[in-house]
């Protein structure tokens, strides 16, 4: 799967997927990224402006459309008034 595609209906990114400087797996800092869509389990698809990675949503209130911050692949926080 190429990082820029869209995903398919189910479809998921691969887990160790990062892209150049920032990485919503491994990166030392929080990144926003874009909730795609809400998966079960506490789960979603972000966007992160280069591609789609797979985060748990579990610690926060996120609805599709919303920015949260995203570290080790953990959203912890919701953020207001910002569209990516």
């Amino acid at each position: 799967m190429n990082a820029r595609e869209p995903l398919g209906a189910g479809e998921v990114p691969p887990a160790d997927q990062c892209h150049g400087d920032a990485c919503v797996t491994c990166s030392d800092e929080a990144m926003p990224v874009t909730v795609v869509r809400l998966l079960e389990a506490g789960l979603a698809v972000v966007d992160t402006g280069r591609g789609a990675e797979e985060v748990s949503v579990a610690l926060v209130d996120a609805q599709v459309g919303d920015t949260v911050l995203v570290h080790a692949k953990e959203a912890i926080a919701v953020v207001k008034g910002v569209n990516r």
